[in-house]
Protein backbone atom coordinates (compact mmCIF):
# COMPACT_ATOMS: atom_id res chain seq x y z
CA UNK A 1 0.00 0.00 0.00
CA UNK A 2 1.26 3.48 -1.09
CA UNK A 3 1.35 6.05 1.52
CA UNK A 4 1.88 8.93 -0.53
CA UNK A 5 -0.28 12.38 0.52
CA UNK A 6 -1.04 15.37 -0.76
CA UNK A 7 2.35 17.80 -2.07
CA UNK A 8 4.44 14.77 -0.65
CA UNK A 9 2.93 12.34 -3.78
CA UNK A 10 5.51 10.51 -5.41
CA UNK A 11 6.20 12.13 -8.94
CA UNK A 12 5.99 10.45 -12.46
CA UNK A 13 9.30 10.11 -14.02
CA UNK A 14 8.60 12.36 -16.39
CA UNK A 15 8.44 14.94 -13.20
CA UNK A 16 5.67 16.99 -14.57
CA UNK A 17 2.48 14.61 -13.67
CA UNK A 18 2.29 13.03 -10.13
CA UNK A 19 1.54 9.89 -10.30
CA UNK A 20 -2.89 8.95 -10.36
CA UNK A 21 -4.29 7.59 -6.66
CA UNK A 22 -4.22 4.11 -6.02
CA UNK A 23 -6.28 1.93 -3.66
CA UNK A 24 -5.02 2.91 -0.05
CA UNK A 25 -4.36 6.13 -0.69
CA UNK A 26 -5.50 9.18 1.10
CA UNK A 27 -7.13 12.14 -1.30
CA UNK A 28 -7.35 15.34 -0.68
CA UNK A 29 -10.51 17.43 -0.47
CA UNK A 30 -11.41 19.63 -3.65
CA UNK A 31 -13.59 22.46 -4.54
CA UNK A 32 -15.39 22.46 -8.17
CA UNK A 33 -18.41 24.46 -9.87
CA UNK A 34 -21.70 22.78 -9.61
CA UNK A 35 -23.94 22.10 -12.46
CA UNK A 36 -27.01 24.44 -11.36
CA UNK A 37 -24.79 26.68 -9.48
CA UNK A 38 -22.68 27.68 -6.24
CA UNK A 39 -19.53 25.01 -5.73
CA UNK A 40 -19.30 21.47 -4.42
CA UNK A 41 -16.18 20.73 -2.14
CA UNK A 42 -15.48 16.98 -1.15
CA UNK A 43 -14.09 16.63 2.53
CA UNK A 44 -14.63 12.78 2.83
CA UNK A 45 -13.60 13.49 6.58
CA UNK A 46 -17.34 14.77 7.07
CA UNK A 47 -19.24 11.88 5.38
CA UNK A 48 -19.56 8.26 6.65
CA UNK A 49 -18.57 7.58 2.91
CA UNK A 50 -18.12 8.96 -0.56
CA UNK A 51 -18.76 8.44 -3.85
CA UNK A 52 -17.10 10.15 -6.65
CA UNK A 53 -17.93 9.38 -10.59
CA UNK A 54 -16.86 10.08 -13.14
CA UNK A 55 -19.49 10.40 -15.55
CA UNK A 56 -20.79 12.56 -18.75
CA UNK A 57 -23.88 13.24 -20.69
CA UNK A 58 -23.13 11.51 -24.12
CA UNK A 59 -21.13 8.28 -23.38
CA UNK A 60 -23.71 5.17 -23.88
CA UNK A 61 -21.45 3.53 -21.13
CA UNK A 62 -22.42 6.72 -18.61
CA UNK A 63 -26.21 6.89 -19.87
CA UNK A 64 -26.58 2.74 -19.75
CA UNK A 65 -25.14 2.67 -15.67
CA UNK A 66 -26.99 6.29 -14.92
CA UNK A 67 -30.19 5.43 -13.29
CA UNK A 68 -28.82 2.34 -11.01
CA UNK A 69 -25.81 5.42 -9.87
CA UNK A 70 -28.65 7.74 -8.87
CA UNK A 71 -30.70 4.95 -6.95
CA UNK A 72 -27.44 4.51 -5.30
CA UNK A 73 -27.41 7.62 -4.03
CA UNK A 74 -30.71 8.12 -3.29
CA UNK A 75 -30.75 4.75 -0.98
CA UNK A 76 -27.30 6.01 0.61
CA UNK A 77 -28.26 9.10 1.75
CA UNK A 78 -29.23 8.58 5.05
CA UNK A 79 -26.62 6.26 5.97
CA UNK A 80 -23.85 9.46 5.69
CA UNK A 81 -23.16 8.89 2.30
CA UNK A 82 -22.29 11.64 0.25
CA UNK A 83 -22.09 11.41 -4.01
CA UNK A 84 -20.43 13.59 -6.07
CA UNK A 85 -21.04 13.35 -10.02
CA UNK A 86 -17.73 14.80 -12.30
CA UNK A 87 -17.92 15.81 -15.89
CA UNK A 88 -14.29 16.51 -17.12
CA UNK A 89 -14.88 16.15 -20.73
CA UNK A 90 -13.29 18.09 -23.14
CA UNK A 91 -16.79 20.68 -24.33
CA UNK A 92 -14.48 22.06 -27.26
CA UNK A 93 -14.71 18.78 -29.05
CA UNK A 94 -17.74 17.13 -27.28
CA UNK A 95 -19.98 20.36 -26.86
CA UNK A 96 -22.79 17.65 -25.50
CA UNK A 97 -20.65 18.03 -22.19
CA UNK A 98 -20.49 21.74 -21.86
CA UNK A 99 -21.38 23.21 -18.64
CA UNK A 100 -24.58 24.71 -20.17
CA UNK A 101 -25.93 20.78 -20.78
CA UNK A 102 -25.02 19.85 -17.54
CA UNK A 103 -27.03 22.26 -16.07
CA UNK A 104 -29.67 21.61 -18.47
CA UNK A 105 -29.64 17.85 -17.25
CA UNK A 106 -29.21 18.90 -13.36
CA UNK A 107 -32.70 21.64 -13.53
CA UNK A 108 -34.36 18.45 -15.67
CA UNK A 109 -34.08 16.18 -12.38
CA UNK A 110 -31.64 13.95 -14.04
CA UNK A 111 -28.91 13.65 -11.31
CA UNK A 112 -29.77 12.76 -7.46
CA UNK A 113 -26.23 14.10 -6.13
CA UNK A 114 -23.87 17.38 -6.84
CA UNK A 115 -22.98 17.21 -10.38
CA UNK A 116 -19.65 19.29 -11.01
CA UNK A 117 -17.04 20.60 -13.58
CA UNK A 118 -13.58 19.69 -13.82
CA UNK A 119 -12.85 22.20 -16.31
CA UNK A 120 -8.94 21.94 -16.63
CA UNK A 121 -8.99 18.22 -15.67
CA UNK A 122 -6.24 18.66 -13.34
CA UNK A 123 -8.34 16.63 -10.45
CA UNK A 124 -9.09 13.56 -13.23
CA UNK A 125 -5.77 13.45 -14.03
CA UNK A 126 -4.58 13.45 -10.19
CA UNK A 127 -7.02 10.60 -9.54
CA UNK A 128 -6.08 8.79 -12.69
CA UNK A 129 -10.01 8.82 -14.28
CA UNK A 130 -9.66 7.23 -17.33
CA UNK A 131 -13.49 6.44 -18.60
CA UNK A 132 -17.13 7.12 -18.26
CA UNK A 133 -18.23 5.85 -15.56
CA UNK A 134 -15.61 5.49 -13.32
CA UNK A 135 -16.42 4.92 -9.36
CA UNK A 136 -14.42 5.68 -6.54
CA UNK A 137 -15.26 5.09 -2.67
CA UNK A 138 -13.30 6.84 -0.07
CA UNK A 139 -13.80 5.84 3.51
CA UNK A 140 -14.37 8.68 6.51
CA UNK A 141 -10.41 8.97 6.94
CA UNK A 142 -10.78 9.86 2.93
CA UNK A 143 -8.39 6.79 2.00
CA UNK A 144 -9.64 5.53 -0.81
CA UNK A 145 -10.86 1.46 -0.76
CA UNK A 146 -12.83 0.56 -4.05
CA UNK A 147 -12.02 2.43 -7.66
CA UNK A 148 -13.50 0.47 -10.89
CA UNK A 149 -17.08 -0.11 -12.27
CA UNK A 150 -20.57 0.20 -11.03
CA UNK A 151 -21.62 -3.44 -11.61
CA UNK A 152 -20.45 -6.54 -14.13
CA UNK A 153 -22.56 -5.37 -16.82
CA UNK A 154 -23.82 -2.11 -18.35
CA UNK A 155 -26.21 -3.78 -20.17
CA UNK A 156 -27.73 -5.38 -17.28
CA UNK A 157 -30.04 -3.37 -14.82
CA UNK A 158 -30.91 -5.87 -12.91
CA UNK A 159 -27.44 -5.43 -11.70
CA UNK A 160 -28.36 -2.72 -9.96
CA UNK A 161 -24.92 -1.25 -9.11
CA UNK A 162 -24.04 -4.27 -7.00
CA UNK A 163 -19.76 -3.51 -7.10
CA UNK A 164 -20.81 -0.30 -5.79
CA UNK A 165 -22.94 -1.23 -2.96
CA UNK A 166 -20.63 -3.93 -1.68
CA UNK A 167 -18.40 -1.73 -1.29
CA UNK A 168 -20.53 0.85 0.79
CA UNK A 169 -21.63 -1.63 2.34
CA UNK A 170 -17.94 -2.83 3.85
CA UNK A 171 -17.56 0.76 4.72
CA UNK A 172 -20.36 1.56 6.71
CA UNK A 173 -20.15 -1.91 8.55
CA UNK A 174 -16.61 -0.91 9.71
CA UNK A 175 -15.01 -3.42 7.27
CA UNK A 176 -12.24 -4.10 5.12
CA UNK A 177 -13.53 -3.83 1.52
CA UNK A 178 -13.75 -7.46 0.30
CA UNK A 179 -13.37 -6.31 -3.71
CA UNK A 180 -11.57 -3.04 -3.50
CA UNK A 181 -11.32 -3.31 -7.37
CA UNK A 182 -12.87 -3.70 -10.77
CA UNK A 183 -12.06 -3.41 -14.05
CA UNK A 184 -13.97 0.02 -14.88
CA UNK A 185 -15.60 -0.24 -18.31
CA UNK A 186 -16.63 2.87 -20.56
CA UNK A 187 -15.87 5.77 -22.98
CA UNK A 188 -12.33 7.16 -22.20
CA UNK A 189 -12.45 10.62 -21.00
CA UNK A 190 -12.22 13.07 -23.18
CA UNK A 191 -8.87 14.65 -22.59
CA UNK A 192 -7.55 18.94 -23.94
CA UNK A 193 -4.10 16.82 -23.94
CA UNK A 194 -4.94 13.23 -24.93
CA UNK A 195 -2.18 11.73 -22.72
CA UNK A 196 -4.25 9.28 -20.59
CA UNK A 197 -4.64 6.66 -23.15
CA UNK A 198 -8.13 4.05 -21.91
CA UNK A 199 -6.83 0.62 -21.78
CA UNK A 200 -10.68 -0.21 -20.33
CA UNK A 201 -12.89 -0.29 -23.08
Amino acid sequence: MRQFVGSIRMWAANERTPMPYAVGDIVDPFTFPRAGGGETTVAPSDSAATVVVWTCNHCPYALAWHDRIQQVARDYADRGVTMIQINANNAETHPHDSFEAMAERVAAGDFASDYVRDEDQTISKQWGAKVTPDVFVLDSSSRLVYRGAPDADHDDPSQGAAYLRAALDDVLAGCAVATPETKPRGCGVKWIVNDQPNPHV
